[in-house]
């Protein structure tokens, strides 16, 4: 009756067939997929340039430095034994190290930083947890530690001396007393910083007092830990070269001062130059090791930079 054509039916009567739509790479699922694959890579290649770039900056940035010493070294303070260059340093150097005496200074140097900081950091460490969980606690040590941090080393070392002795021990007592104070109050005002709203959205889900401090409070005081270890690495090495300039018999301090007595700023400057390598490599390295430890705070770096 109608002038309208029937519906195509498998059977007579049945209902019309429904074709489902052909899901190939051009669906809107997998076009959402690639895009957000496409922001991703566009995002991470600027941060990549980025990174690269400053690298570049900082390496340029040293190069200057060199240069700049080079040239007044060379031109404006001709005389060797105010300035030496980087050219009569590194000379100096290369002379040590052929004749054994600079791998002995390194290898008495590094062992008092070594035990001297890694002491250091596990004294610290618990020091600064109590003083953060316990108000008597830091109202006892608060005095003592601010006290002590504000104290010169340079005057107490010739005491530190004189109690443990000229030996291997009184140089990490120097190196220790140094790193440990940065520890203890970047771990107490780590763990005071926790968000009080973690803190209470623990407790809701039935966090024990333990629980909430080793979930929540650590991992959210990291960042403050690490960077007083961090800050750690450049007072030790002060600490190394103040300890090795009262009763020492080697080390880079020791060979700094006995350079200094006789005008062999060569050496002088090598042995310098030496420590701050180390200060920057060893200051880079705990960079990277504290990046990828607290990763979650990888965005609010990056909207940083």
């Amino acid at each position: 009756m109608s002038g309208m054509p029937a519906a195509q039916t498998g059977e007579e009567g049945a209902a019309p067939l429904l074709h489902a739509p052909d899901h190939d790479a051009t669906s809107p699922d997998r076009a959402t997929g690639n895009d957000r694959d496409d922001r991703e890579g566009q995002r991470s290649r600027p941060s990549l340039l980025g990174s690269m770039t400053r690298h570049w900056v900082s390496v340029g940035s040293i190069a200057a430095g060199f240069i700049l010493w080079q040239l007044i070294g060379q031109f404006a303070v001709s005389n060797s034994l105010f300035l030496a260059t980087p050219v009569q340093a590194f000379a100096a150097m290369r002379e040590m190290a052929a004749s054994g005496v600079l791998w002995q200074h390194i290898w008495v140097s590094g062992q008092e930083f070594l035990y001297g900081f890694t002491g250091a950091c596990i004294l610290g460490l618990p020091i600064g947890l109590l003083m953060a969980s316990s108000r008597r606690i830091r109202a006892i040590l608060s005095p003592w530690v601010s006290g002590f941090y504000a104290t010169p080393i340079v005057a107490l070392a010739p005491l530190l001396i004189l109690w443990f002795g000229v030996g291997l021990a009184s140089k990490i007592v120097v190196v220790a007393s140094l790193v440990i104070f940065p520890v203890i109050i970047n771990t107490e005002a780590g763990i005071l910083a926790t968000d009080p709203d973690l803190s209470e959205m623990a407790q809701s889900f039935g966090a024990g007092r333990l629980e909430l401090f080793t979930k929540v409070s650590i991992p959210s005081a990291l960042p403050f830990i690490l960077t007083g270890f961090r800050l750690g690495i450049g007072r030790g090495l002060i600490g190394v070269v103040v300890g090795e300039l009262f009763g020492a018999y080697a080390g880079l301090g020791f060979m700094i001062y006995n350079s200094a007595q006789v005008f062999n700023m060569p050496a002088l400057f090598a042995g310098i130059l030496i420590l701050a390598f180390a200060g920057v490599v060893l200051t880079a390295g705990f960079r990277l090791f504290e990046l990828r430890v607290v990763h979650w705070q990888g965005s609010g770096r990056k909207a940083l930079r």
